[in-house]
């Protein structure tokens, strides 16, 4: 969508522009208006004002920079106007093409960006929370004795522990956790693995789609979902159902250029 000449000329988006897309689901029929905003720190005015106009934001970060600060900008202005957000993860090409990792190694890699971003939501949640605690705080009478002072500190903590914070982090089993490669063109989620594998090995595909990013691995002997595959140095299901076909099909295509595979 960076149709200026500078635009084009830098690689970067500078200006806020939105395009109307037609999109059929579930045999509804939906127009959907994406506004596709600047990422460079240098134009966060352009993702303020776009953030307001939202009723949803996803949050694109490279798979191999990471987390950088303008994501927590961004974060934090999503937070700010009650938006939440869906994460995808992009350049997964990179991982393959540029760091020459490995499907264990990119996944293991995928994971640290996941938990980096997952940090940045924490920090968010936990300050919303205190800053909440305050509030109350200024309009209670101050607390006379040290007991009832503790006991606040106490109360504060036991808030904390029992705010619900599961839909504030990002999780590729709850469906808001995308993983593509815009450069080549393609994306998907965890759902779209789960619901075709569970019609070829004939497994839940709702199970399939709890444990295929995990600690989790197929018993071929039994067909079912195990658990502790990093402790029984067996393959992720992610890395075998995924990232390993992933893998291959750059193998056949890019890498080696193999025809004779691509023809079957």
């Amino acid at each position: 969508m960076d149709n200026r000449e500078d635009e084009q000329e830098r690689g970067i988006t500078m200006k806020s522009s939105a395009i109307a897309l037609y999109h059929q689901f579930g045999g509804g029929e939906y127009l959907v208006n994406l506004i596709d905003s600047p990422g460079h720190i240098d134009f966060s005015s352009e993702v303020s004002t776009a953030v307001r106009l939202c009723d949803g934001a996803l949050v694109v970060v490279d798979a191999v920079e990471g987390v950088c600060p303008q994501t927590h900008t961004v974060l934090n202005q999503a937070w700010g106007e009650g938006i939440k957000p869906c994460l995808l993860i992009n350049k997964i090409d990179r991982l393959i093409l540029e760091l020459k990792q490995s499907p264990l190694e990119a996944y293991y890699h995928l994971q640290q960006v996941l938990e980096q971003v997952n940090a940045v939501m924490g920090m968010l949640h936990t300050s919303k929370v205190v800053e909440a605690a305050n509030r109350r705080e200024m309009f209670q009478p101050p607390a006379n004795k040290p007991d009832q002072s503790s006991d606040q500190d106490e109360d504060e903590k036991a808030e904390l522990d029992c705010e619900d914070d599961a839909s504030v982090y990002f999780t590729p089993e709850s469906g808001n956790v995308m993983f593509a490669s815009a450069l080549d063109g393609w994306g998907f989620s965890i759902g779209h693995f789960s619901d075709m594998y569970g019609k070829k090995l004939g497994i839940n595909a709702e199970v399939l789609r709890k444990t295929l990013w995990g600690n989790y691995f197929l018993n071929t002997k039994t067909k079912r979902v195990c658990k502790g595959a990093q402790e029984k140095g067996k393959k992720p299901l992610f890395v075998q159902f995924v990232l390993e076909n992933i893998w291959s099909v750059y193998d056949a295509v890019v890498t080696n250029r193999d025809l004779i595979r691509l023809t079957r």
